[in-house]
């Protein structure tokens, strides 16, 4: 009996410790997640030229058809296809026999016209004296004055045969009409090419400088514009007017474009107006047809808000957001992007200066966490 109270006392005891045990548990608070370090910068406004990214279509300064001019069959072709040419360069060579043939006859007749109208002129000269002596009649020295002005006529008539077949016989030597890149023979040795046909026989382009013809939607230039005419931007000037291509996302050309006009027609189809500009392409590197990518700046802004690229975050709805620092804790905040400058991005809306923008160091954060901040390390290279 004595043993049986011991172990009911024992009992109790043990259950008295856990309930304590259990007790000091439940007063402990679980420790905090000491706050995350995260890269900052401050927003500071800027200087920066405001730019619109456009596709433009590249052509040729000139596109010249070399085309014949006169019938024949072609004998040689006397270039390398794809090679540069010189204006003047003979590409072609038609047969010039037949055209010899024409010009030395047109020759003969001249000679025969020549030697007629001297004969007819001395005979009227002859006739001068004559006819004031009543030796000839009035009737025969007016004869012979106007066989002598018809010989005159016939001399004119057959220096223009000799010159028309001159011409035709130079035109068997097809010649560039520019100095441009050649592209491929569109006839070979032995084919027939016409005259009234005009047949094209290859095409010669000029392609530096090179033309780049740019589309840009009406409504965002004429936004640019009041906000230049308001105040808010001022116009691009010197410089900074370059317009930078691109062949892709990252490949950029050497070469700043030059803009020659802005075009005053809208297309009905696309609300848009052709921006043309002028760049260098010595290495033939831009072709004509080939799209690029275009970054023509469009005005300046004294206030612009600019981040480095890594600052922006995309929602789940794919939209541009960026962490900022409020009250020592990571708020999400959706802003609008614009172009880029210098390498980092114009935040149009959603920021205000002074603002600290994560830069750095989001693997560790969300949302509403705390974070302790230190300037972005990268920010003195840029």
């Amino acid at each position: 009996m004595q043993a049986r109270n011991v172990r009911g006392w024992l009992y109790a005891g043990l259950l008295s410790l856990i309930v304590v045990i259990a007790g000091c548990s439940d007063d402990q608070t679980p420790p905090q997640r000491p706050p995350s370090l995260v890269e900052v910068i401050t927003v500071q406004p800027q200087r920066a030229v405001i730019g619109a990214d456009l596709l433009g279509r590249v052509d040729a300064v000139r596109n010249a058809t070399v085309r014949a001019r006169v019938t024949g069959v072609v004998t040689d072709i006397l270039f390398e296809q794809g090679s540069l040419v010189q204006k003047g360069q003979p590409l072609f060579q038609i047969d010039p026999a037949a055209f010899k043939a024409r010009l030395d006859s047109a020759q003969a007749d001249l000679q025969r016209a020549q030697a007629n109208a001297k004969s007819a002129l001395m005979l009227a000269e002859r006739y001068a004296p004559l006819v004031k002596i009543n030796a000839v009649s009035q009737q025969e020295y007016d004869d012979a004055m106007a066989r002598a002005d018809q010989a005159k006529a016939d001399v004119l008539a057959a220096q223009a045969a000799v010159a028309q077949a001159e011409i035709e016989l130079g035109y068997t030597r097809v010649v560039s009409p520019i100095t441009g890149q050649v592209g491929e023979a569109l006839v070979t040795e032995g084919a027939l090419v016409e005259a009234s046909t005009a047949t094209h026989m290859a095409i010669v382009q000029q392609i530096s400088p090179i033309y780049i013809d740019i589309n840009q939607p009406i409504a965002q230039r004429a936004r640019y514009e009041r906000l230049i005419k308001s105040g808010e931007l001022s116009a691009v000037q010197g410089s900074e007017a370059g317009i930078t291509l691109k062949f892709d996302q990252i490949t950029t050309y050497d070469q700043p474009a030059r803009l020659m006009f802005a075009g005053m027609r809208v297309d009905q189809q696309t609300g848009q107006v052709i921006l043309r500009a002028e760049v260098d392409n010595a290495q033939a590197q831009l072709l004509p047809g080939m799209l690029v990518r275009a970054h023509v700046p469009q005005a300046v802004s004294d206030e612009a808000i600019l981040l480095p690229p890594q600052a922006i975050q995309r929602g789940t709805d794919g939209r541009p957001n960026v962490y900022v620092v409020q009250d020592g804790k990571a708020a999400f905040v959706p802003v609008t992007t614009g172009s880029t400058y210098k390498g980092k991005v114009l935040i149009r809306e959603g920021l205000a200066p002074k603002d600290e923008v994560i830069v750095a160091g989001f693997q560790k954060i969300r949302p509403g966490a705390p974070v302790r901040t230190q300037p972005w390390q990268h920010e003195a290279d840029q």
